[in-house]
């Protein structure tokens, strides 16, 4: 662990395939060619875990891909992961158990996991859905401290007013609640921005309220209008629009990077993973990882000059 530097580590998640790790392995190799220091690998993705278990054979390959490349790896947990998901729950741990063990294997130091997500219940019935989720991450706190690996929690967004999701506040208080070293916050910058202008909460605010607690960063750029049209026949008119969860290069959004990365201090040894999806973008990806590199800079030269 690197306790001198704000962010330590910089690079992009892996794509997604259907499964055969031929699209994994090669975006692991285009990360580390360009020069990346880290990479997050999609795991939910390519068939590695059966009922809660892993599988043996696809473990081994999936070590014989990963120990290719010197790259610092962090792990993103199922999509669908919720720890508000009463009916699943003992499912929803099993699976995140056999992901801390995979995060074990292939020497990832990071689990992402999704905050929860309800039908927007009773007023008075949230505190149950936080506490149900605060008690099953201090449980999975338990077993990643065996690994040496933290669960990241990140803040998303509801796409309606019947959908229940903590803001990123309410993420960071989460984290500060479960109290262990085996938990931390994952600011997904864009997420905060379409769900604080849902909601009309300054979202600036918000990720300041996050980011003491905060070791983990995804980064990619939008606009923060949230889903007011959903019907796209393809990923460029939503860009077109702006509308959306877009994962855009840096710099094709209007998130004022800069200036959050000259205020914001987050946890040592924090990495910053480029949520740039899709081979659409593989043009812009040294472009971005250039802007990203200089964002690393400006929050690493606050912590030099204190």
């Amino acid at each position: 662990m690197n306790t001198e530097s704000i962010i330590s580590a910089v690079g992009f998640c892996t794509y997604t395939g259907g499964g055969n790790f031929s699209v994994l392995e090669d975006s692991l190799r285009t990360i580390s060619d360009l020069g990346a220091s880290a990479a997050e690998l999609s795991l939910y993705g390519e068939e590695l875990i059966s009922g809660g278990r892993i599988i043996p054979s696809r473990l081994e390959r999936l070590l014989e891909i990963t120990r290719q490349f010197d790259l610092r790896y962090s792990v993103h947990g199922q999509i669908i992961s919720n720890f508000m998901d009463k009916e699943h729950l003992a499912l929803q741990k099993a699976v995140v158990r056999a992901m801390l063990e995979l995060c074990n294997r292939v020497e990832a130091g990071i689990l992402v996991h999704h905050c929860g997500q309800a039908k927007m219940p009773a007023l008075t019935r949230i505190g149950d859905l936080d506490q149900m989720e605060r008690d099953a991450l201090a449980e999975l706190a338990e077993v990643a401290k065996g690994y040496g690996v933290r669960i990241a929690l990140e803040n998303i967004f509801a796409l309606n007013d019947a959908e229940y999701r903590q803001t990123p506040a309410k993420v960071g208080e989460t984290v500060s609640a479960v109290n262990s070293p085996n938990v931390c916050g994952l600011i997904d910058f864009s997420h905060a921005y379409i769900e604080c202008t849902r909601l009309g909460l300054d979202w600036r605010e918000q990720i300041k309220a996050m980011a003491p607690v905060t070791g983990h960063l995804h980064v990619h750029d939008s606009f923060g209008r949230p889903y007011s049209m959903t019907k796209f026949y393809h990923p460029a008119e939503a860009t077109a629009l702006g509308i959306g969860d877009l994962h855009l290069p840096i710099g094709w959004g209007d998130i004022p990077w800069e200036e959050i990365f000259s205020e914001l201090t987050f946890l040592p040894d924090t990495t910053l993973i480029m949520e740039i999806t899709e081979n659409r973008f593989a043009t812009e990806q040294a472009d971005s990882l250039a802007r990203a590199l200089k964002l690393m800079d400006l929050a690493n030269s606050r912590r030099i000059a204190a």
